[in-house]
């Protein structure tokens, strides 16, 4: 390996995962959030079924593996946070950290949202074990009612960021690698529960073809721009999280293959959510096209018409819950590694700093749908629509184009897949397919993202 370009050390006492399954659980928990149980199954529903899966499925192996195997070579191999990883990472080119400054932005704009939507999810976990327990049901006026609320919501959102925060608090390997650990199996034990009530409802079957029985006239450009989108959002590309995660991940960890588990994985979270939903919205004449609206409007009212559906309804809303905080870990992370490194606080010191930040912004969101905020519209948007625009439709992209490039084109190519094949006595074939898709494919398909979320075209 001698043709590497030594590079600095680090602090021995920098934090890192202790192992390569914490780190591939702290990955997956990154990727795994309200895109899977909330975004993924009302774009599917929205695009087509099947045919919007099977699009999904070609922008992850395509675009989704490459930049996430980028993030973590250039990530491990700087043993940085994202802001002086991306400064550091080519020679005598430091405006690249515009890189990290934009994913940081990136990340701290869309926990503006999140925690908005978390708060609905963490809410709904307590409101659905009311009505369980003998409470009112659970009805679209419960949601209007939350959304458009005051305090309510804003107590929730507090309760999220004291969770989230309090993880990040404790460390990378006794925090995040620990809770994630613990999360992730019992995640998907739930969904395998929430699955099997769901296919043994008569009329199932009709909702497991919709997912997976594609109709090829429905892939449009619009479906496959989605899909692609989805992908960069879900998997949680382009807003320094994977960078950050990266320069955790030990050095016997093989990147590419790590990189692929979680994104099959992720991608399984994504299927066996749209198993627990579809063929329950079929059995019981739902729309499957329900919108953002999806999981706290049709998905308690199909399950309170099936035996024991109170109950499928708490458990739903707990996964829910759990799928959430490892995505909003990953996002607290990229400002606390940044402030922890860069401005030399302390861990605790820096999550409560940015936890504190995150429900300075996070507020304007909230109450962008109360009374108190509707009606004031930056560029004809809420703030919750503004920040959410930004950050997904602007900044992702861009970060993960920059990305591209720089793994692409201004890394070296015996750097890049110098820290791809570590672990390895040769080259694997997968490791040069990655490198030619960073290179040629992914750029040109994220230009495309871009380009259609700025209106400069539009793809019918």
């Amino acid at each position: 390996m001698g043709y590497r370009r030594r590079m600095p050390q680090q602090p021995s006492s920098r934090d890192a995962f202790a192992s390569t399954l914490g780190a591939f659980a702290a990955t997956v928990g990154s990727a795994v959030g309200l895109g899977n149980i909330w975004k993924f199954p009302f774009l599917t529903g929205s695009n087509g079924g099947a045919a919007f899966v099977l699009t999904y499925l070609l922008a992850v192996a395509l675009v989704g593996v490459p930049v996430m195997a980028v993030e973590h070579a250039i990530g491990r191999r700087m043993r940085l946070n994202a802001v002086q990883a991306y400064a550091r990472v080519v020679p005598r080119q430091p405006f690249w950290s515009l890189i990290g400054w934009g994913g940081l932005l990136a990340a701290v704009l869309i926990m503006a949202f999140y925690t908005d939507v978390a708060g609905w999810v963490f809410a709904y976990v307590l409101k659905s074990a009311l009505a369980a327990a003998g409470g009112s049901p659970l009805t679209p006026d419960t949601f209007g009612r939350l959304a458009s609320g005051t305090f309510e919501p804003l107590f929730w959102q507090v309760v999220v960021l004291v969770v989230t925060t309090g993880i990040i608090a404790a460390g990378v390997s006794k925090g995040i690698e620990k809770v994630t650990k613990t999360l992730m199996p019992l995640l998907f034990a739930l969904l395998l529960v929430c699955d099997v009530r769901a296919l043994t409802l008569p009329g199932a079957s009709a909702g497991v073809s919709y997912l997976f029985r594609p109709d090829l006239t429905k892939i449009t450009g619009t479906v496959l721009l989605s899909a692609l989108g989805l992908a960069f959002f879900k998997l949680s590309l382009g807003m320094g999280t994977m960078t950050t995660y990266g320069s955790y991940i030990p050095d016997e960890t093989k990147l590419a293959p790590n990189a692929i588990r979680v994104a099959l994985a992720d991608t399984l979270v994504s299927i066996l959510a749209g198993l627990a939903i579809f063929p329950a919205v079929f059995a019981f004449g739902g729309q499957p096209a329900g919108g953002p609206g999806l999981l706290f409007n049709t998905i308690p009212l199909v399950f309170s018409k099936m035996p024991g559906g109170s109950l499928f309804t708490v458990v739903f809303f707990v996964l829910a819950a759990i799928a959430t905080i490892g995505a909003m870990v990953s996002l607290i992370e990229v400002p606390v590694a940044f402030l922890v490194e860069r401005g030399h606080l302390s861990r605790p010191a820096a999550a409560v700093a940015t936890g504190l930040a995150m429900f300075a912004l996070g507020t304007l969101a909230t109450l962008s749908q109360s009374p108190v905020l509707e009606g004031v519209k930056p560029f004809g948007k809420s703030f919750f629509d503004l920040f959410d625009f930004l950050s997904s439709n602007v900044l992702l992209p861009v970060g993960g184009l920059a990305i591209a490039v720089v793994g692409g084109w201004l890394m070296k190519r015996a750097e890049f897949l110098g820290e791809l094949d570590k672990g390895y006595a040769a080259e694997p074939w997968y490791d040069r397919a990655i490198y030619a898709s960073i290179r040629y494919l992914a750029p040109g398909l994220i230009l495309l993202i871009l380009l259609n979320s700025l209106g400069v075209i539009r793809l019918a």
